[in-house]
């Protein structure tokens, strides 16, 4: 499939099973996986189940890792970090955000050889922002290229942003107050990727959520590594992720982690 065809199946599939639902989830649409708020929706099975079956028809090679999918099989984890062609799929990317009505919420696939992520694709249904990444070709928004502007060279106006609710107000060495993140990788990273914040601090490192989106700041001039000062890849277990907009701002994040 090429890069257009992949996006077209992500806004397909959206507005099929996940646009229909936003804001309209009907009494048993909604359940939960480890905990309470982590939640899972009928629009997540459904639209997983058909981004899933496409690729493994176009790639049946390939393994496909969906978020849904492993919630079922643990297992797919560690098939997925020893293949060599593989896909991520993260059918609604900000679950909390679309259960409670926010429009920040996201398709996304990526497609990973050698352990590295070649290909990725976000589509924010509700912003109708599609973003596309393939390495070495730069990132995409709707058609035209992102453009990052360098961050500043004073680490204090740095703009970073946390997962964790808990470091929100903090400061990381000369970097902070921190502030939370919008709450959906598919979100957060594209926000990265045009500047709108200098850096994004997570604790949760589940492939399906950062494998698309570090691509596409690694296109920009960005880099994202472990809070151990590893670099970043999506088969490869960290402790946490730090994504920014320059190596500089990551090796100063890394330092303070």
């Amino acid at each position: 499939m090429d890069t257009q065809t992949v996006l077209t199946l992500l806004q397909e599939t959206a507005a099929e099973v996940i646009d229909p639902r936003f804001r309209a989830l009907a009494e048993g649409d909604v359940g939960s996986k480890s905990h309470p708020e982590d939640y899972v929706t009928v629009a997540d099975r459904e639209a997983e189940v058909i981004i899933t079956a496409a690729l493994r028809e176009a790639y049946p090679e390939a393994l496909v890792l969906g978020e849904e999918a492993y919630a079922e099989n643990p297992g797919l984890l560690p098939a997925f970090r020893a293949a060599e062609h593989a896909f991520t799929v993260d059918p609604v990317d900000g679950t909390r955000n679309f259960v409670h009505g926010s429009p920040d919420h996201a398709v996304m696939v990526a497609e990973t050889r050698g352990g590295r992520t070649v290909r990725a694709w976000i589509w924010q249904p509700q912003h109708r922002l599609a973003y596309v990444a393939e390495r070495g070709a730069g990132l995409w928004r709707n058609g035209q290229r992102v453009v990052r502007a360098a961050p500043a060279t004073d680490p204090a106006r740095w703009r970073a942003r946390t997962s964790r609710r808990k470091q929100v107000g903090a400061m990381l060495g000369p970097v902070g107050p921190l502030e939370l993140t919008w709450v959906s990788c598919g979100i957060d990273y594209p926000q990265l990727a045009e500047g709108v914040c200098d850096a994004l601090v997570y604790v949760g490192t589940m492939p399906w959520d950062h494998a698309p989106g570090s691509l596409m700041v690694e296109e920009v001039g960005g880099a994202v590594g472990s809070v151990d000062g590893e670099d970043y890849a999506p088969g490869t277990p960290v402790r946490g992720i730090v994504a920014a907009a320059s190596p500089e701002v990551l090796r100063t994040l890394q330092d303070h982690c």
